[in-house]
C-alpha cells in the first residue's frame, strides 16, 4: 500500500482541527463575518456562489437540519469552504458543497500527482534473453533436423549413376541444378565477365543493402528496396536455372522440352 507523504498528512490535521473550531460558533455569526468584508471594502476573494450556499446552510440549520442530524447518528457530513483571505463558510446537510465554480469536484489523488506519492522501482523491458528462450529452440530443431536426415539416409538410398567411363562423355554435360545458373551465363559472356564480375556485382550489392536501407521496420511494405533488390537477384538466378535445366540439349544448345524431350537429370 502507498504511504501518504507526511506534509498531506499535516495539511488535513490542520484542516479538521479548524473546521472543528469553526463548528463549534454559530453559524450565523460565521455568515456574518465572511460577507462583511465583501459588501464592505470589495477586498474579500470569496465568491458570490458560496456566500448563497452558507445562506442556504443556515436557513436548513434553522429548520432543524442539525437536530435531525444528531438524532440519527451524524448522518450528514459538514463541508468547509476557506477563501484565499483566510476566510471560512460552513454548510451542513445535504450533498456536499466544496464545488469549484463550474460546479466541479475533485478528489485529492488527482490533484497531487502519481510520481510524488508512488515510487516505481522497476519498469518493464520489451526484451528476450538470448539464454535459454533462443538458444534451447535452436538446438532442439537442430537435432530434429539431423534425427531426420540420420533416418531417412539409412531407409533412402541416394539416386547415384553408374560408374563414371572417361571413354564416354555423356551429352550434354551438365553441371548440378545450382551451378546450371552459372553455366548459362559462361554461353553469353566471357569467362572473366560470366564467372567473376556479374556474380560478384551481385553479391556486392547484396551486401550493401543494409547500409542503403536504413529503416529498422520489419514490415515488407516498408522495405521495398531490399525487397525489389533481392526479388530481382532471385529472379535473375532463377530464369538462368530454368534455361539451362529444361532449355539446353545436346551440345548445350538451345530446345524446347516440349518438342525434343528433357535433356536434365538429377
Amino acid at each position: 500500500m502507498t504511504e501518504v507523504p507526511e506534509h498531506l498528512l499535516k495539511r488535513a490535521k490542520a484542516a479538521r482541527d479548524k473546521a472543528a473550531s469553526q463548528a463549534e460558533t454559530p453559524a450565523e455569526g460565521a455568515a456574518e463575518e465572511t460577507a462583511a468584508p465583501s459588501s464592505g471594502g470589495g477586498d474579500s476573494r470569496i465568491p458570490a456562489h458560496l456566500l448563497e450556499r452558507s445562506k442556504a446552510a443556515k436557513s436548513r440549520k434553522a429548520g432543524g437540519d442539525d437536530a435531525e442530524a444528531s438524532e440519527s447518528g451524524g448522518g450528514t457530513a459538514t463541508a468547509v469552504a476557506t477563501a484565499s483571505t483566510g476566510g471560512a463558510v460552513v454548510a451542513a446537510g445535504g450533498p456536499p458543497l466544496a464545488a469549484g465554480p463550474g460546479g466541479h469536484t475533485q478528489r485529492l489523488l488527482t490533484v497531487v500527482k502519481a510520481g510524488s506519492i508512488q515510487d516505481v522501482k522497476a519498469k518493464p523491458q520489451d526484451k528476450v534473453h538470448v539464454w535459454p528462450h533462443l538458444i534451447v529452440g535452436e538446438f532442439v530443431a537442430a537435432l530434429a533436423c539431423s534425427s531426420f536426415l540420420l533416418f531417412f539416409s539409412w531407409f533412402v538410398n541416394a539416386p547415384l549413376l553408374e560408374l563414371a567411363d572417361f571413354n564416354k562423355t555423356p551429352n550434354p554435360s551438365k553441371a548440378p541444378w545450382y551451378f546450371l545458373g552459372l553455366q548459362e551465363l559462361l554461353t553469353m559472356f566471357h569467362p572473366m565477365v560470366a564467372g567473376v564480375t556479374i556474380p560478384g556485382m551481385g553479391i556486392f550489392l547484396l551486401i550493401l543493402a543494409p547500409y542503403m536501407d536504413k529503416n529498422p521496420s520489419n514490415k515488407p511494405e516498408d522495405r521495398k528496396f531490399a525487397i525489389s533488390l533481392m526479388t530481382l537477384f532471385l529472379m535473375f538466378w532463377a530464369v538462368l536455372v530454368i534455361i539451362g535445366s529444361f532449355f539446353r540439349g545436346p551440345g548445350f544448345n538451345f530446345t524446347l522440352p516440349w518438342i525434343d524431350g528433357l535433356f536434365f537429370e538429377l
